[in-house]
């Protein structure tokens, strides 16, 4: 079979033999276009101090009732929960530190009360759903589209055969809707690494050779990557977006079927209001224990959150950054980001920047919306506890940083309240270790410091230290109750949805697969509580997390790695459970679930990496997903295709080479996005130190030889420079010698 003619229509469950690429991929680029005509469109940068004009704009409905079931429901778990706490503590009056445990425990049991009765709504409209009591959706527009969309994925140094692989599929998976007419592809690449630019501009010529030169496919590597994610969307917005109604925002590792993304459409253009609509990606495709232990509980209890939250926010909702549908004038005329003031980590860039976004369009008057009901959305897990540590320290700044937006004029209170949960969902974890540490100190105040019978002021009877014990013992129920009925709930709803029997795996595995989740998430969440405080203390003390690349790729982490991660952790959890023993057996019983997670985190660390670990569990039948078992046909027809991605990428050509073929050298200034025009009198320090050094060597190896890896990639995405180089000998000419070792004959020539 020849590799440009695959048809994805005929490809089978199971993955076919890739055949080999087609040669000369880098011969050249003749015919295609890299880049449609510009069509710009304005995006101001928001003021945050001034709230916009919503006149002319459509007021919004609002779920009053289910919005105050759930707020007004959490507000009275947590209070009643609050003054149990306060009757068990209070008996002979409040401590100092009885305060502060009092405290500690008010802010984590309203974070987990808005989760309970979030998760209620969700069970209720769910269960409805599967029973078929509710049968309504969301308006979508019948006939051809009439908008048309800009399918965006933003790439940043990835390995970029799976990314092109799915690029395809989902191409495909829209044109067998009838709609592909009406959307085009961009891949906006952040890329700084040059090897990977090189990468990417090969596998973007072996899709186009596949594709046809009309594929309606595009490429660009930006010259600057500024604001990172963020900038590179609205660099899009600003130069294309004028020829586009929509754009579905893509993530790197993000596949969606060419169904949902149809009617993702449908559902935006059928309603006028609505500048986002989000869907809730499913997670697939690793095979580590620690993924599939995401995979499962996104898959089990995910739908029940995801639709609680749907249902009460209605308008109001939040945006994730990626799997969604966006209106195009509604993001540039009110989702322009202003750089926070201050230096970061807390000033500059916003990182978490889709939350601050969905924020500014529900403030001009759009409605951002959540649907719940969509299937056929995905993406990809980490694959270890470390992975997901250097990925939440970079959201967990992003979050933080929201504290500087809350302030904002106009905001609407849904999306104050947004933010402030996001916050929250990195100081529980500090909040919950202060708790901790505060209930030992508690205990060592009992234990160990003399109790004031008599106090100075007159009494008639001594003042006895008292905890009630039988309130704490019911508080403790509760407040278990208000932690895994949400699990419970998602355990219930996925058991009697009706597709469950021809898709999903059979009870008892199920019903296992949630013990063991249970069990595992309970040895790991001490782990992931100090992760989570130590990224916490990192930003308070100044540090900036940078961007890093994702890792995407399942693979075991190397031990001497875990270890040198998780060695600080083991200590603490040593120490305190030596703390807890010297007070009591009992406190040490009490908090012997964290500190057990604590004692083995290497090695919990490194099985829950493990692939192997991880399909021995799939083999005992723990932790399977309906995708699992049945995999969704863009996932299996992108694994088909990959293979012969990861073929055409042998023809990536060194840097070397790509200056020294008059070929190669003509495909990549093809592909090459113009610089922009420096302002009067800016100049570039690292092109300037670039032109510098071309201008000093004497060949094209020895300036390679002599770039940095910024003057590189400076050079690789500047056309007069790749033009000066090229023009250099390919290697120093000869240097002549001559012998001093014979002496001059008098009368010599000179």
């Amino acid at each position: 079979m020849d590799t440009a003619q695959v048809n994805l229509t005929d490809l089978a469950a199971e993955p076919v033999p890739a055949p080999q690429p087609p040669a000369g991929l880098w011969s050249s680029a003749a015919g295609v276009v890299v880049r449609p005509a510009e069509s710009h469109r304005p995006m101001p940068v928001q003021d945050l101090s001034k709230a916009p004009s919503t006149e002319g704009r459509e007021k919004l409905p609002s779920p009053w009732f289910v919005r105050s079931f759930v707020l007004w429901g959490a507000i009275a778990v947590a209070g009643i929960s609050i003054y149990e706490m306060e009757e068990v503590l209070a008996l002979g009056g409040l401590t100092t530190v009885e305060l502060v445990v009092l405290v500690l425990f008010a802010i984590n049991i309203s974070w987990i009360s808005l989760s309970f009765t979030s998760a209620l709504v969700g069970f209720f409209q769910l269960s409805a759903r599967h029973l078929g009591l509710l049968r309504s959706t969301p308006a979508e527009i019948e006939g051809p589209l009439q908008g048309r969309t800009a399918i965006l994925m933003p790439t940043y140094n990835e390995a970029p055969d799976r990314v092109y692989a799915a690029l395809e599929v989902m191409r495909a998976s829209i044109a067998e809707t009838g709609d592909g007419d009406a959307f085009d592809f961009f891949i906006l690449s952040d890329t700084t690494d040059p090897a990977a630019a090189l990468a990417e501009e090969t596998a973007y010529l072996a899709l186009m050779r596949r594709l046809g030169t009309d594929a309606r496919v595009y490429y660009r590597r930006r010259w600057r990557n500024t604001a990172r994610k963020a900038g590179n969307i609205a660099d899009f917005c600003t130069r294309w977006g004028g020829a586009y109604d929509y754009m579905l925002v893509l993530d790197a590792d993000s596949l969606m079927d060419g169904a949902t993304i149809s009617t993702m459409a449908r559902r935006l253009e059928a309603d006028p209001k609505l500048g986002l609509l989000q869907t809730v990606p499913m997670l697939i495709n690793r095979s580590s224990l620690f993924a599939r232990l995401q995979q499962f509980a996104g898959r089990v209890y995910g739908p029940v959150i995801a639709t609680g939250l749907a249902r009460w926010s209605g308008y109001d909702c939040n945006y994730w950054g990626h799997n969604a549908i966006i209106r195009t004038k509604a993001f540039t005329e009110a989702a322009g980001l202003p750089d926070l003031p201050g230096k970061a980590p807390f000033g500059g860039h916003i990182l978490s920047h889709d939350f601050v976004e969905a924020a500014l369009m529900r403030r001009a008057g759009w409605g951002v919306r959540l649907d719940a009901d969509l299937g056929g959305s995905f993406e990809e897990s980490p694959p270890s506890l470390i992975d997901i540590a250097i990925r939440d320290r970079r959201w967990c700044q992003g979050n933080l940083q929201h504290a500087l937006v809350l302030p904002t004029r106009g905001l609407h209170w849904m999306s104050r309240l947004h933010m402030t949960t996001g916050i929250l969902s990195y100081l529980a974890s500090p909040f919950w270790l202060l708790l901790i540490l505060a209930g030992l100190l508690l205990s060592l105040q009992a234990h160990f410091i003399r109790p004031e019978y008599f106090p100075d002021a007159f009494a008639l009877f001594p003042t006895w230290p008292l905890i009630d014990s039988e309130r704490a013992l019911r508080l403790f129920f509760g407040t278990i109750a208000v932690l895994f009925t949400p699990k419970l709930l998602g355990l219930i709803t996925f058991l009697i949805d009706p597709r469950r029997e021809t898709y999903g795996p059979g009870a008892l595995s199920v019903l296992a697969s949630v013990v063991f989740e249970i069990i595992l998430s309970a040895l790991l969440a001490p782990i992931l509580m100090l992760l989570q405080t130590a990224a916490v203390l990192d930003i308070l003390l100044g540090r900036d997390s940078g961007w890093k690349p994702q890792q995407r790729e399942d693979g075991s982490v190397p031990l001497g790695q875990i270890a040198r991660r998780h060695v600080g952790h083991v200590v603490f959890g040593i120490v305190l459970g030596v703390a807890a023993y010297l007070v009591s057996p009992a406190q040490l019983a009490w908090l012997s679930p964290a500190l057990v997670g604590l004692a083995l985190a290497i090695p919990l660390s490194a099985l829950t990496a493990s692939s192997a670990v991880g399909r021995a569990m799939r083999a005992m039948g723990f932790l399977i997903t309906p995708e699992e078992q049945y995999p969704p046909q863009v996932a299996t027809r992108t694994d088909a295709v990959e293979p012969l991605y990861t073929e055409a990428l042998a023809e990536v050509p060194r840097f070397a080479e790509v200056v020294s073929d008059p070929d190669k050298l003509e495909t990549h200034l093809r592909l090459l996005d113009p610089a922009p025009v420096p302002a009067r009198g800016q100049i570039d320090t690292i092109t300037a130190c670039a032109d510098a050094r071309i201008r000093s060597v004497l060949s094209q190896a020895e300036a390679v030889a002599a770039f940095t890896r910024q003057e590189l990639t400076a050079v690789m995405a500047n056309p007069r420079l790749l033009r000066d180089l090229a023009a250099l000998p390919a290697v120093n000419p000869p240097v002549a010698v001559v012998d001093f070792s014979e002496p001059r004959r008098a009368g010599a020539a000179e």
